[in-house]
């Protein structure tokens, strides 16, 4: 099995001991001048490369991740140098990410709990720009506990405050097993389950005001197509 390598000692001082394994929330991972240029940069970006979802709408940089594979296509250097940042954490055992999405979150909207799947290095890492989140972790349907229903309250294993300008990474126990997500609400009340509250410079009972939130999604695709897919021939 794949496992994460190569390390930085920078990267292991920012674990989240009371996450499940494997969780690293970096606060302040760029600057105030960082993210007001990204954030430039995003809503820079050609209009045609949003793509409007149910709940967010995001753009996709890198190439559009395949089984058969990823045709690579060339990432602006305004993500690249942010790439490179993450990548010389040891975030993907030595390996170079080469995939980005970004989120566009409004106030009150979300993502359902999902995992990132096979495609990827088994890491995900994100950068928050312009407002916090609270990132869920739930156990599988149907894991310990027998197969009566299951809510999403009952499997909730933990929280995650990311504040912006923040980094989270997710490996191991996390990323393979664990689903995550972001719940639909304009604002957020901080409980013990909030695993890195004292990273994060909060505390329980607080409540925080969502406003719009843009995360930088980057990831490493292991598969990558050397010529184009011709989708629909076998």
């Amino acid at each position: 099995m794949e496992h994460p390598t190569c390390l930085s000692d920078e990267l292991k001082q920012f674990v989240v001991s009371d996450a499940p394994p494997t969780v690293y929330y970096i606060p302040g991972f760029i600057t105030e001048d960082e993210e007001s240029h990204l954030q430039r940069r995003v809503y820079g970006s050609p209009r045609t490369k949003w793509t409007q979802l149910s709940g967010r709408r995001l753009q996709n940089w890198g190439g559009s991740p395949h089984p058969k594979g990823m045709m690579a296509e060339r990432i602006p250097d305004w993500l690249r140098a942010y790439c490179d940042r993450v990548s010389s954490l040891g975030a993907f055992g030595g390996r170079t990410a080469n995939h980005v999405l970004v989120n566009e979150y409004k106030e009150g909207e979300g993502i359902m709990p999902h995992e990132d799947g096979p495609l990827y290095h088994p890491t995900v890492t994100t950068i928050s720009l312009g407002s916090h989140a609270v990132l869920d972790l739930y156990a599988p349907v149907g894991g310990p506990g027998g197969a009566a229903p299951q809510t999403e309250a009952s499997r909730l294993v933990a929280s995650l405050l990311l504040k912006p300008r923040s980094l989270l990474i997710l490996q191991d126990e996390t990323y393979r097993r664990l689903l995550h997500g972001i719940r639909p609400v304009a604002r957020d009340t901080l409980t013990d389950k909030v695993a890195n509250l004292a990273a994060a410079g909060a505390a329980p009972g607080e409540t925080l005001t969502r406003g719009t939130r843009v995360s930088l999604t980057v990831r490493h695709v292991p598969k990558v197509m050397k010529t184009k897919l011709v989708l629909g021939r076998k």
